[in-house]
């Protein structure tokens, strides 16, 4: 099994849209006016974007969804020339990653992160059973 696609619930389609090109992505499926998806600039995952109602909208978020990239520090300050807002700045992060945070329009958590390396999978509070499954 693998995970094919993350769907954000948003309530205004245009607004993510552009959010979400702004930061890169390429949008691939259009649906007005509920549904668009995007394809990152690396690789073949995908993420789109679907209004369901307000109601469910504005829920608050519980997902924080990593992106990761190469050059994070780079990859923020284009961003932020274009008008995108981040509440943290890169920050080295106890869990070895280099990691900055932004909120979509709708508010679901994004980070932009810098992968550690094989501390991804190989973490040094890894389960034992995992290290033994690899």
């Amino acid at each position: 099994m693998q995970l094919n696609h993350i769907t954000l619930i948003v309530t205004d389609l245009e607004t993510s849209k552009a959010f979400y090109r702004t930061l890169g992505l390429t949008q691939i499926v259009d649906v007005p006016p509920r549904y668009a998806r995007f394809v990152f600039p690396n690789g073949d995952a995908t993420l789109s974007v679907e209004v369901k109602g307000e109601r469910q909208a504005a829920q608050s978020s519980t997902t924080e969804i990593f992106f990761e990239c190469e050059a994070v520090d780079e990859t923020v300050a284009v961003l932020k020339a274009k008008g995108v807002l981040f509440y943290q700045d890169p920050t080295d992060m106890f869990y070895f990653w280099r990691e900055a945070r932004l909120r979509d329009p709708d508010g679901h958590e994004l980070r932009l992160y810098k992968d550690a390396g094989d501390y991804r999978l190989n973490p040094p509070w890894k389960l034992r059973e995992a290290k033994a499954a690899l």
